[in-house]
């Protein structure tokens, strides 16, 4: 009786083990998760959706002008904005709610950032994308809308720049 208590035991631990290997690894396989459903206000007035992002490997920043690392790493969006745009790669820069909007438009049309920059007024933007309340934050989505790498905090310039070529390279 008691190796059969203890047959049974092991059998049912067996089993654990193995359905935690069988979700373990569909959780290490799955794809990558779509990007938020947003609509991004850009101080154009316009608007765009998040499926408007599609077709192109997008960076998706999230920042402030009162953040000095999200104003530190502006130039470098830009600079890789430049390099990439003509190969199918775009900027969307989110301010952050609380950042007033004359302090947006300010920092966009001195700088003359080259990108679509929203404004978050509600906060509903950076909800959807993971309740955000650190700056800079920033998504990296390839051209099927699929969220591929999250920085929280100014990203390794030369790491995200072989990722960004990856997806290019991606149909």
């Amino acid at each position: 009786m008691k190796t059969s208590s203890l047959f049974k035991r092991n059998l049912a631990v067996g089993a654990i083990v193995a359905a935690c290997v069988v979700l373990a690894g569909a959780f290490l396989l799955r794809g990558n998760e779509m990007a938020p459903a947003s609509t991004f206000l850009l101080l154009s007035g316009e608007s765009k959706q998040t499926s408007d992002l599609k077709g192109k490997v997008t960076l998706v920043n999230f920042w402030a002008t009162s953040c000095v690392s999200c104003v530190a790493e502006m130039p470098k969006l830009v600079s890789t904005y430049e390099k990439y745009k003509a190969q199918g790669f775009g900027t969307m820069a989110v301010a952050m709610q609380y950042d007033p909007p004359s302090y947006v438009l300010n920092f966009v049309q001195t700088r003359k950032i080259p990108f679509d920059v929203a404004l978050d007024n509600t906060g509903a933007v950076a909800k959807s994308w993971g309740d955000i309340q650190l700056t800079p934050t920033t998504y990296l989505v390839n051209r099927r809308g699929e969220v591929v790498k999250r920085y929280v905090g100014e990203p390794n310039f030369v790491e995200l720049h072989q990722l960004i070529e990856k997806l290019l390279l991606e149909t």
